[in-house]
């Protein structure tokens, strides 16, 4: 297997698969007896992308079983997927689920499951799929408040103990360049680093109008990205890659963050609650700052890179071109950029096959701890320390939730708004709707 296989080479690799289908709605395929099975929960772009590239780390591997809110949905990307990959999918129409609680159908069903739902539910879903002894591939961020954190590093503890192995979807970790770029760094070839500068700034997706009939859980659910409880604000669903950087290049978290952030021109009933504009300066431990800029205003400066500042130079990491400066100082320009959403699925998957320890639950609860501690900061506009916030029991996602027409923690106003953070009134440890 190529591990640097690019997506071209994929999708032609998939398009010539596909040609041998004699019906494209025969998706039902026989799987040998040393499959390895794989599930699916959530299937959104994201989460068909993990499965696809899944597959593409090793011929056994056999999605077998998936669940979408969204029934329909769920079907057309199990016959898009049977489509590139048509000798390793077996799912029956009977493992298409749809149900509020069907996750666990489809953890049982699998020997590796893909999370990929809104962040908000990742860590109870993380939490089944390790109470049902299941190796997981799970999306960033992994949750999206503090009680979700604690439950992530459990359920990651437990992980180890139990022998199973967990991948997170931080793939800069996972990109040659990067992993060079951050040895050298740690080599000390822009001496002792000083402060980082780390931007998310891009657009985003449209918000959803209603549809008649659905319920207010529905509805949320299919507009997550703008309810802090289901995606975290786009600070913690974005941003969260460039504060991993941060994090692995400094080798702890920060212990400290104050900021600021707004909502500037993103204001309609479909929008939801979260902000558009975050600006947060975080301390850690040994003296380092970074400053952090994700914002997502139309017509403003694009920016999704990280920087550093050392005392014998300076670094830049921005997608094809690497550099750094000074004394060591050294360039480095891809022709293409890596595909680390590929690349990160096969460590996880050598792991499984060759039984060795893999377990990125910490890491990736600590960089979307870090995203939280700066939304929690620019929520409120005062200052938070890492220690108070941990301390706290932050809980935005209810354990309620059974069905669609259970009641989502927030509802709109008379006039349709939701609840949002008033920096100055919103306290930063406790929840403000």
């Amino acid at each position: 297997m190529n591990q640097n296989l690019s997506r071209r080479q994929f999708v032609k690799k998939s398009a010539a698969a596909a040609s041998t289908l004699a019906l494209a709605n025969q998706f039902v395929h026989s799987a040998p007896d040393n499959k390895i099975k794989l599930g699916l929960i959530g299937c959104g772009g994201r989460g068909t992308g993990a499965a696809a590239q899944a597959m593409n780390a090793g011929d056994e591997i056999q999605l077998v079983a998936v669940c979408d809110v969204d029934a329909k949905t769920a079907a057309a990307q199990v016959e898009l997927l049977a489509k590139q990959k048509p000798n390793q999918v077996s799912v029956s129409p009977d493992k298409i689920f749809s149900g509020f609680e069907d996750y666990k159908n489809v953890i049982a069903e699998s020997d590796v499951v893909i999370l990929a739902t809104s962040p908000g539910f990742r860590p109870q879903h993380f939490e089944e799929a390790v109470r049902q002894g299941k190796h997981v591939f799970m999306e960033k961020p992994v949750a999206s408040d503090v009680v979700g954190i604690k439950r992530v590093l459990a359920a990651g503890k437990t992980a180890t103990e139990k022998n199973l192995k967990v991948g997170v979807g931080l793939q800069r970790r996972h990109q040659p360049t990067y992993q060079e770029f951050v040895k050298r760094i740690h080599d000390g070839e822009i001496g002792d680093v000083k402060y980082l500068r780390a931007f998310w700034n891009g657009s985003s997706r449209p918000g959803r109008e209603r549809i008649d009939g659905e319920t207010e859980l529905e509805y949320q659910i299919r507009n997550w990205y703008y309810y802090t409880w289901l995606s975290g604000d786009h600070i913690v669903e974005q941003h969260v890659h460039n504060l991993d950087v941060a994090n692995w290049i400094v080798g702890s978290h920060p212990i400290r963050a104050q900021g600021m952030g707004g909502r500037e021109v993103r204001n309609e009933k479909i929008n939801g609650q979260i902000f558009d504009h975050h600006f947060v300066e975080f301390e850690y431990a040994n003296g380092t700052r970074m400053w952090s800029q994700s914002r997502q205003i139309p017509e403003c400066w694009r920016s999704v890179t990280e920087h550093l500042t050392g005392t014998l130079g300076e670094a830049n990491f921005n997608v094809r071109e690497f550099s750094l400066t000074g004394k060591n100082s050294f360039e480095k320009r891809l022709r293409k950029g890596e595909n680390g959403h590929q690349l990160e699925h096969f460590p996880l998957f050598d792991a499984i096959r060759n039984d060795t320890p893999y377990n990125e639950a910490e890491h990736g609860a600590t960089a979307t701890m870090t995203a939280i501690l700066g939304r929690m900061s620019n929520y409120s506009g005062q200052p938070v320390t890492w220690e108070k916030a941990m301390e706290s029991d932050q809980r935005l996602v209810p354990d309620d939730l059974v069905d669609f027409n259970s009641e989502p923690p927030l509802k709109p106003n008379a006039d349709g708004y939701y609840p949002v953070a008033v920096p100055g009134v919103t306290k930063p440890y406790e929840i403000w709707y």
